[in-house]
């Protein structure tokens, strides 16, 4: 079940029991996995589906001839890879796995009856696609005017509140499953830097970090040090101020 693309497209608005069921269906149709460090699709392939992220975190990523590589955006479960790319006769960039990933392979035929048939559906995935596209320029704000310590942290937020809004934290808590290299490359920072960096933010207490797992004691000290402000993240929509009972019991459009 695509419970997280669900438990996310909530953060914007509530959706019907067969607003669900045609999720659950569209994610059902056709299902992959792979390993780390295989790709979904490549640079100069045809995208002929839209790819859902049920489990595991992947990337979008340009690489340099000579073997250089950006990440240019993190995907997690529940996290759709472009829902108009099928669009597109082909790709300008590759999606590729950083740990075990499952994911759904989503026919343009199959998401044009969804959309056609749910219009909250339709609604809540142009959301998505703005909150994509405000994410992307919060990186390159990153990229271009925050130190290394404010660049980290930052993203560090922004994973950890993605996380926490499709149900994958555990207190103050998450699971970090990238390398120091990964984060280096979508920091474009060196490995050494990254590592500099990291023990930076330990010895200030803000965050602990043990194997893979990411502890972050005070989210609003760690959001203050990385001039982190979560408004392009648009979650202060209708789904965030909905109380549990008005959801269960809602099974209408």
């Amino acid at each position: 079940m695509p419970r997280h693309l669900i438990s996310k497209l909530e953060q914007f608005t509530r959706l019907s029991v067969s607003d669900k069921q045609a999720l659950e269906t569209a994610a059902g149709e056709k299902r992959r996995r792979i390993g780390p460090r295989e790709d979904i699709i490549r640079e100069g392939d045809d995208p002929a589906f839209v790819n859902l992220i049920l489990d595991g975190w992947a990337c979008r990523y340009k690489q340099l001839e000579d073997g250089r590589r950006q990440i240019i955006s993190f995907f997690l479960p529940g996290d759709l890879c472009d829902t108009h790319i099928y669009v597109l006769r082909e790709m300008d960039h590759s999606i590729g796995a950083l740990t075990p990933v499952t994911y759904a392979e989503i026919s343009r035929e199959t998401l044009a009856r969804v959309t056609a048939e749910h219009p909250r559906i339709t609604q809540a995935l142009w959301w998505d696609t703005l909150v994509a596209a405000a994410i992307q320029r919060e990186w390159t704000v990153n990229l271009g005017q925050r130190t290394a310590a404010e660049r980290l942290g930052h993203l560090l937020c922004e994973i950890f509140i993605r996380l926490r809004g499709v149900g994958l934290t555990e207190g103050h808590s998450c699971v970090l499953p990238v390398t120091q290299a990964d984060l280096g490359d979508a920091m474009g920072l060196s490995n050494v830097h990254i590592n500099r960096t990291l023990q930076e933010l330990r010895g200030s207490g803000l965050i602990v970090l043990k194997g893979r797992q990411l502890t972050i004691p005070s989210l609003a000290a760690l959001q203050a040090a990385s001039l982190f402000n979560p408004n392009y993240l648009h979650l202060d929509r209708v789904g965030r101020h909905l109380d549990a009972n008005d959801q269960a019991g809602d099974g209408t459009d």
